[in-house]
């Protein structure tokens, strides 16, 4: 499999590093607000790669998307509603995971709270100034950007240039106007931890490095998220993470393309957008999917209603075809003659070119393509076929499911139990958490032990106990 990297800029091969594990970190929620149209894109697109190596590369996936519940939007937020900053925190992210449910997405391997990893940050911060990439300022800590070799290759902004186009100083404390916030001294009636210089909280730059380490440790495989952070989200994880150690960071960083609307990019705070939840309530989730792998990750993809009605349509006719084909053969059985034992075997061409499409950049535009000629071919023989022939539609009818999985399409009506399964998993997780404190360790091994028969692996850290389902 090849994946465009752009930290390298071309096609890499790629496989685990570890193994066969494979430990992805996609930038999760800030959440102040619903999620909207273009924040769905990456949801979406990652968690089918995910889906894809889990059952075509037969590979297990520890999928971490963190949470960010303490930002200057929640703060803002606070302020406009009266409402705390954890009340609010605590109603979009619940929200969040509602969508995911009405996505039909599996839940993450872990959500990690940005709040429950402060202590953390405090550490990493301190541990970044004893070594001279970081200085304090008034309560404030700031990273000093210029300590770092190669800033910028990531986004291909290099710091000379961006030197050069630098005209004022943002903050006269700064002794860079590059240098970035890895600590923001408290303000009053702000959310406040304590540190080393005073009360305060973690900028939001320092948040992902801490947690993606904490919760992959050497699995630092890929690390995703829209091309909106690739500057200075993901290049800023990328100098503290290269200035607090010599150990390897991410080997691939994946970034999809913008969300158009109305021939422009799709930001808040230029009005041009829509909430998911109201998308959810005019088409099913099968049309999103469809309507948002239909074009390449990588690339800008302009919503628009007459782009998610033709998804709509087309993913209604094969729907039909599907039930039209299990109606007709739901009583009947026997051997197939020569024509369907043909058409059968010819079935195998489609899952091959299918994986070579995703195997390609998880090109899910030519993956789509694979599905609408397998829907043409099956009518062809549909309409050709006499007799016990046509009992070969039931194996185009198990094609289509089976290449439909990742990209969450035509699966069986109740299907999606990804919510009850990760609710039950978290329930068997806490209640293994009380019966170790309870010091019964042979009821808690029993939990840990049943739970990997069934194809889950529970992970004891410091941060917790982590769940995620082995590899086939």
């Amino acid at each position: 499999m090849k994946l465009y990297n752009t930290l390298t800029k071309r096609l890499d091969p790629f496989a685990p590093q570890h193994g066969r594990t494979v430990g992805i970190y996609v930038c999760g929620p800030t959440v102040y607000d619903h999620l909207h149209i273009g924040n769905v894109r990456p949801v979406l697109v990652f968690s089918a790669l995910r889906r894809y190596f889990e059952r075509f590369k037969g590979w297990r996936v520890l999928y971490v998307q963190n949470v960010t519940d303490i930002d200057d939007r929640l703060i803002k937020r606070s302020i406009e509603t009266s409402q705390t900053v954890a009340t609010i925190a605590e109603t979009y992210t619940r929200a969040y995971f509602d969508l995911l449910e009405a996505l039909g997405v599996d839940r993450p391997t872990a959500s990690p709270l940005a709040t429950d990893y402060v202590e953390e940050m405090v550490q990493f911060i301190a541990g970044l100034v004893e070594k001279g990439h970081a200085y304090e300022r008034d309560g404030d800590v700031y990273f000093r950007v210029a300590s770092v070799a190669d800033y910028g290759a990531l986004s291909g902004r290099r710091l000379a240039d961006q030197e050069a186009g630098s005209r004022v100083r943002v903050s006269e404390s700064k002794e860079d106007p590059l240098d970035f916030t890895l600590w923001k001294a408290a303000r009053p009636g702000e959310p406040e931890w304590p540190s080393p210089w005073g009360p305060g909280r973690p900028g939001w730059h320092t948040e992902c490095v801490v947690m993606s380490r904490a919760h992959l440790g050497e699995h630092l495989d890929i690390h995703a998220g829209g091309n909106d952070l690739m500057f200075p989200h993901h290049e800023n994880e990328i100098a503290q993470a290269t200035a607090s150690s010599d150990a390897p960071f991410f080997r691939f960083w994946l970034h999809n393309g913008m969300l158009h609307f109305g021939g422009e990019e799709m930001h808040k705070s230029l009005g041009n957008f829509r909430y998911a939840y109201q998308i959810l309530e005019a088409y099913d989730a099968e049309t999103v999917e469809y309507f948002y792998l239909s074009r390449h990750y990588r690339k800008p993809l302009d919503f628009s209603e007459d782009g998610l009605r033709a998804a709509q349509a087309a993913v209604a006719r094969v729907r039909r075809l599907i039930d039209d084909i299990e109606a007709e053969l739901r009583q009947s059985d026997g051997e197939m003659g020569p024509a369907g034992q043909a058409f059968s075997q010819s079935l195998a061409r489609f899952r091959e070119r299918f994986v070579e499409a995703l195997d390609d950049d998880f090109n899910t535009v030519d993956g789509v393509a694979v599905l609408q000629d397998l829907v043409s071919e099956t009518n062809r023989f549909r309409a050709e076929a006499v007799g016990i022939d046509r009992l070969a539609l039931r194996d185009a009818v198990e094609l289509l499911r089976e290449l439909g999985w990742p990209l969450g399409l035509f699966q069986p009506a109740g299907a999606s139990s990804s919510s009850i399964e990760a609710g039950l998993l978290d329930l068997l997780v806490g209640l293994r958490r009380e019966l170790r404190a309870r010091k019964a360790f042979d009821l808690s091994d029993r939990v840990r032990d049943q739970l990997a028969e069934l194809g889950v692996e529970l992970k004891d850290t410091p941060q917790g106990t982590l769940w995620s389902r082995l590899a086939p």
